[in-house]
């Protein structure tokens, strides 16, 4: 069996944060000129060996998505739309549903901004579909996304409530669509993806959880989407680069640098987690608390804090920290 995907460069994407600020009346709204400034940033660094991060993630599960208004939405991602043609890379988003017609709708909308490719989550509903029900949901997203000429990537993320699972010949089936470039599978179970690499080797997985990335290399992963990967892009990308080149113990000499902030990318609270790194990384720790999400403790703050600075400290001695 040939593969439709595109090899995405072989390299990690951002999941950018949505950066915000206070408004006359206090409340909070996105500050677009921010989030592009960081997002460029980002895709500006090099790894050791020159490559670059090779693609855009932005208003996913770090972006604040699920707090945004579709407005919101749409025009933060209109913003990082120029921030990706700048860099000559694509802008992805997910989409979720609760019905395939509402999805198609959503597909739509995301193309019109300037997304390239959209990770679509399972429908949004208590009760489980059938794999006919959402292989039927899939299709209709890829056709929407064959009309507005985009693409899409099933996102697998079984590891998070709320989401249903999808099998593994499901995966299979809609990795099949001509539409489908990738496969995104966002958990800490990598022999779920060397099961899809043992069925067709021409897969293009992205793995979605930071803490795993040599292992989904070595399980088969093309690359990942991350999160730690803006607060460390150069570390990130220079891990990519030997999980390439099959420079295992050097790609885990990073992973394990980065391992006490990495944790934070697998708990419920990642994005308020990261977000608050991320911060304190750029000398904005108030701006880092800034996030529609939950509001951290006092404990929460000091170990994440914590587990930043022990990052921070083993990826200097790699001279991987900018």
């Amino acid at each position: 069996m040939e593969s439709n995907s595109t090899d995405w460069r072989y390299t990690v994407m951002p999941a950018v944060f949505t950066w915000l600020k206070e408004s006359e009346s206090g409340a909070l709204e996105i500050d677009l000129a921010a989030t592009q400034k960081y997002a460029a940033d980002i895709l500006r660094v090099e790894g050791k060996a020159g490559t670059k991060m090779g693609g855009l993630v932005g208003s996913g599960t770090l972006g604040e998505n699920s707090y945004l208004t579709n407005e919101q939405r749409l025009s933060l991602l209109a913003s990082l739309s120029e921030v990706a043609k700048e860099f000559n890379v694509p802008l992805i988003s997910g989409a979720a549903a609760e019905t395939k017609e509402e999805l198609a709708v959503i597909v739509k909308e995301l193309a019109k901004v300037g997304v390239d490719t959209v990770m679509v989550m399972p429908p949004k509903t208590e009760v489980t579909p059938s794999d006919d029900e959402m292989y039927d949901y899939y299709a209709l997203s890829a056709s929407a996304a064959k009309e507005a000429g985009v693409t899409i990537m099933p996102y697998n993320n079984p590891d998070a409530a709320g989401y249903h699972a999808l099998s593994t010949s499901l995966l299979m089936k809609l990795a099949e669509l001509p539409e489908v470039t990738a496969l995104k599978i966002s958990t800490t179970d990598v022999s779920v993806i060397e099961t899809l690499m043992l069925e067709n080797k021409e897969l293009k997985v992205l793995a979605g959880v930071d803490t795993v990335t040599v292992h989904a290399g070595l399980a088969g992963a093309c690359g990942g989407i991350t999160g730690v990967g803006c607060i460390f892009p150069k570390a990130s990308v220079t891990m990519q680069e030997y999980v390439n080149n099959g420079q295992w113990a050097e790609a885990n000499k990073i992973s394990q640098a980065m391992n006490s902030i990495s944790y934070l990318d697998a708990q419920p609270l990642l994005l308020e987690y990261l977000k608050f790194a991320f911060g304190v990384h750029h000398n904005d720790a108030e701006g880092g608390l800034r996030t529609l999400g939950k509001k951290l403790t006092r404990e929460q703050i000091e170990d994440v804090r914590a587990r930043y600075l022990l990052a921070k400290e083993r990826l200097q001695l790699l001279g991987l920290a900018e």
